[in-house]
Parts: structure tokens; sequence; C-alpha cells
């Protein structure tokens, strides 16, 4: 049983500054480097902060992690507080729709990878997929 009101644990929790996916990230970093994708920038501010944006083929990638977007092969829930996760996760994926629709509506093509796929070769289609974008240019 948590020993903070729930506002105070809202306080406390706000505190904590995330510092982002920076191994994914950097592992799709790699593969657009093996693989010649350039064009990418990072921390443009865009709805939704997406994790790479390339501004010419309005491309918005985002790299979920499969716990706090709710993977449904790797999520697994912790046991304890468990009613949190579930809201918390539930949250997340609901954000996540808004912002792939608001993106949509302003023209934007939106790409998310779980984190998963950057491991092994379960890269392939979400990579080619990058790439054809980018070539293509404005959709």
């Amino acid at each position: 049983m948590d020993t903070a009101s729930p506002k105070e644990r809202s306080r406390i929790m706000a505190k904590v500054k995330g510092r982002g996916n920076k191994s994914t990230e950097l592992k799709l970093i790699k593969l657009f480097k093996e693989h010649s994708v350039k064009g990418w920038r990072r921390n443009y501010p865009l709805a939704g902060s997406p994790d790479f944006v390339f501004f010419k083929p309005r491309l918005a990638i985002f790299v979920d992690g499969c716990f706090w977007h709710g993977c449904k092969d790797h999520c697994r829930i912790p046991q304890s507080n468990r009613n949190y996760w579930v809201e918390k996760i539930d949250k997340n994926l609901k954000r996540d729709k808004r912002i792939n629709k608001e993106l949509k509506e302003k023209k934007w093509n939106v790409i998310r990878i779980w984190e998963h796929e950057l491991n092994k070769d379960n890269h392939k289609k979400k990579l080619e997929k990058i790439k054809i974008i980018v070539k293509q240019g404005t959709p």
C-alpha cells in the first residue's frame, strides 16, 4: 500500500524526469546509418514528441517501449499496485492514438516501432517502409 496520498504521489512523480528511451533510439540511429537513411532529426518540436522526424516527407517516428506502451507480447504488468499500472499504460495507449490522429490530420505520416522490433532481424519491414516514405518525399 502506498504511504503517500494520491495528490502527494502525483506531485512526487511529476518531478521524475524521463531520460527517454536512449538505448532503443541509439539502435535505430545505428540502423539508419547502416542503411544510409538520411534526413532525420531528433527533438523536433512536434505533437507527441516523436523520437525521429523526417521533415520533408512529414514522417514522425516513435520508438515505443514494450512496457510503457502495452506490447501484447512483452508487457508484464507488476503485481504490486496493479491497478495503477493498468490505468497508466491504458492512458499511454489512449494518448498514442490521440497523437497519431492529430498528426495524421496535419498530413504527417506516423510510424510506431516497438522496442522489440529493433532486435535481431525484426526491423526489416519497418526500415523498408521508412526508406520508401523518405525516398518518395511528401506523400
